[in-house]
């Protein structure tokens, strides 16, 4: 079991927004009810696409505040399984649980209050202002004739200065970089108020200066605000480094599931990648990191080679 518009930035008398992601005071703003602990729970999800099986039996739940990685290789369910928690997908075998209710009887409206998502290299191609992009968060929020008022700015301006953003508020979407387009999104993931936040690569195609970016906010929205993150990732080193607990899939099931150093052994790294490794810790940061040294099948070809 795992525990696992624009208005405001210049000038607006309401506050200005002059802060960076490291060391910012977290002002999300939390309803009432959702101060209680939110439990999300897999029981025993199977995934067939006809006779092909995607994900078999998997169980694993999570808890206020847990950052969890999912990590395997590519066809393993990964992004499969997220898309089942979201209620994109429905599950052929088993259920998801949110505080003890299925998500598959849930309105979307419903759902998207408790859980947000940020999918995986994402594109947008119309000419939307960044602040109308994180604008959108609050959708679940609003009546069908509504229109968003003071509070839903207020929060759109401060998930904004939590993800660094503010100052692209008046750009265009289709202008900001692969890093700031990837903050932009989970700006508006943050603005639905939701508890649990789901990504999917959330790191894939950008620099590494990115990539530290986006996973110390992460991290900062799970240890102060208490934010349930689940993502998958396909950097083991930066899963390892920053993930409480790791769930590692294999041709649809789970092969280990547990902290770090459980997980990333490696007989569980050749047995779900093909690949052998040497696992270390890293004594600056006190994870442990994975030094890929070849694939099985490459280095039993060097052995026949050596031997003839």
């Amino acid at each position: 079991m795992v525990r696992c518009v624009y208005k405001g930035f210049n000038g607006d008398s309401r506050g200005g927004c002059n802060g960076h992601i490291g060391g910012s005071i977290l002002y999300l703003p939390i309803k009432e009810e959702e101060e209680r602990t939110i439990t999300l729970k897999v029981e025993n999800v199977s995934f067939y696409y006809g006779a092909r099986r995607i994900l078999e039996n998997v169980r694993f739940s999570a808890e206020k505040g847990d950052f969890i990685g999912i990590i395997g290789p590519n066809g393993s369910g990964k992004t499969t399984l997220l898309r089942i928690i979201n209620n994109l997908l429905k599950p052929t075998g088993g259920a998801v649980l949110l505080d003890g209710r299925k998500v598959s009887k849930m309105r979307e409206k419903e759902i998207a209050k408790r859980i947000s998502s940020v999918p995986q290299n994402p594109t947008v191609n119309f000419d939307f202002s960044v602040w109308d992009i994180v604008m959108m968060g609050r959708y679940p929020h609003l009546g069908r004739l509504s229109i968003e008022d003071e509070r839903d700015e207020e929060i759109v301006r401060r998930c904004m200065k939590l993800t660094n953003v503010q100052h692209l508020a008046n750009r265009s979407v289709t202008e900001v970089s692969g890093g700031e387009l990837q903050r932009i999104l989970i700006a508006r993931a943050l603005a639905q108020e939701a508890r649990i936040l789901l990504l999917d690569e959330p790191t894939s195609n950008l620099d590494i200066n990115y990539q530290i970016e986006i996973m110390d906010l992460l991290r900062d929205l799970t240890l102060k605000k208490r934010i349930t993150v689940i993502c998958t990732m396909h950097d083991l080193n930066l899963a390892a480094r920053y993930c409480e607990m790791l769930i590692l899939l294999s041709n649809g099931r789970i092969r280990a599931i547990g902290r770090p150093e459980e997980v990333m052994t490696r007989d569980n790294i050749k047995g779900a990648f093909g690949i052998d490794v040497l696992v270390e810790e890293n004594p600056i940061t006190n994870s442990i990191y994975v030094i890929p040294l070849g694939s099985v099948s490459a280095i039993k070809r060097k052995e026949v080679i050596s031997k003839s």
